[in-house]
């Protein structure tokens, strides 16, 4: 039988399929004395299949402060296990705050690896590259999501975003917009009964999936960075903006169109009062 040592164990848990949660996972779960999950329902059921009598307490966004001394005391002496909702505890979700107060008191963390909807998605998008973005929610405001598009785009060359069924067709259109419309590859549902992984351009997607169920994951293609021409650019910009272009799609545009890094054609935007 495994042995145990005290401490904070990360559990991943299947994101779709319950059989997705590994051996070791189910070991460690019948072995932990408390089990700390976002929901206890839904966690409730693993629990329940794996056979573990471990003792479930809620840790969400509103209760971890006040729930982390109490966990941390556990784990000084017995099996403490971190779960999600679905996959890996920390990426998106409260975990990563009892993990990082488990290190400062000196409590030992222990990974128990397993699912991933991050690197699930990453896993079928077809977009090669270990220059990878993780960028969880966006902001709900559209000018916020185009800023911070914007601003991951010009240092990564894949991005991967979560997204709600409610706004993933205006988010697609945010990336088509600020982005010069690049290919994306959406997963809905993935490794649930109704999965499904496409890939194409984000304006034909946002169409797509204008009125969707279920949880998402987009994986995007950034838009080559290269050096090009600047001139040209400058002079491309200086006409749209003459025609009332909104910069940022002007920008976008520019990035499809010279293949330069984004923030080269947002500083050859050209300045108040200038032809």
């Amino acid at each position: 039988m495994t042995h145990f040592p005290p401490g904070l164990y990360v559990v991943a848990t299947p994101i779709g399929n319950l059989n997705d949660l590994s051996a070791r996972a189910s070991e460690t779960l019948v072995a932990a004395e408390v089990v700390a999950a976002e929901d206890t329902r839904t966690s409730g059921v693993i629990v329940k299949r794996v056979g573990s009598k471990a003792r479930l307490v809620s840790l969400t966004e509103h209760n971890v402060e006040a729930r982390t001394p109490g966990l941390l005391e556990a784990a000084k002496t017995g099996v403490v296990a971190l779960v999600s909702d679905a996959g890996t505890p920390g990426v998106a979700d409260p975990g990563a705050r009892l993990v990082e107060a488990a290190h400062e008191a000196g409590v030992a963390v222990f990974a128990v690896a397993g699912p991933s909807a991050l690197a699930a998605a990453v896993s079928v998008s077809g977009m090669a590259g270990s220059d990878v973005y993780f960028l969880g929610f966006l902001p709900r405001k559209s000018g916020e999501r185009r800023r911070r598009l914007e601003s991951a785009a010009s240092v990564a060359a894949v991005l991967v975003l979560f997204e709600s069924p409610n706004r993933v067709s205006s988010t697609l259109e945010d990336i088509a917009a600020t982005l010069g419309d690049p290919v994306v590859t959406v997963c809905r549902e993935l490794t649930k009964l109704h999965e499904e992984v496409v890939r194409g351009r984000a304006s034909a997607l946002a169409e797509r999936f204008a009125h969707p169920r279920g949880e998402f994951t987009i994986v995007v293609q950034s838009p080559e960075q290269q050096e090009g021409d600047i001139a040209e650019v400058a002079a491309y910009l200086g006409e749209m903006k003459r025609a009332g272009a909104q910069r940022s799609l002007a920008v976008g545009e520019a990035v499809r169109r010279y293949g330069v890094a984004r923030d080269q054609a947002y500083n050859a935007w050209p300045a108040d009062g200038t032809s």
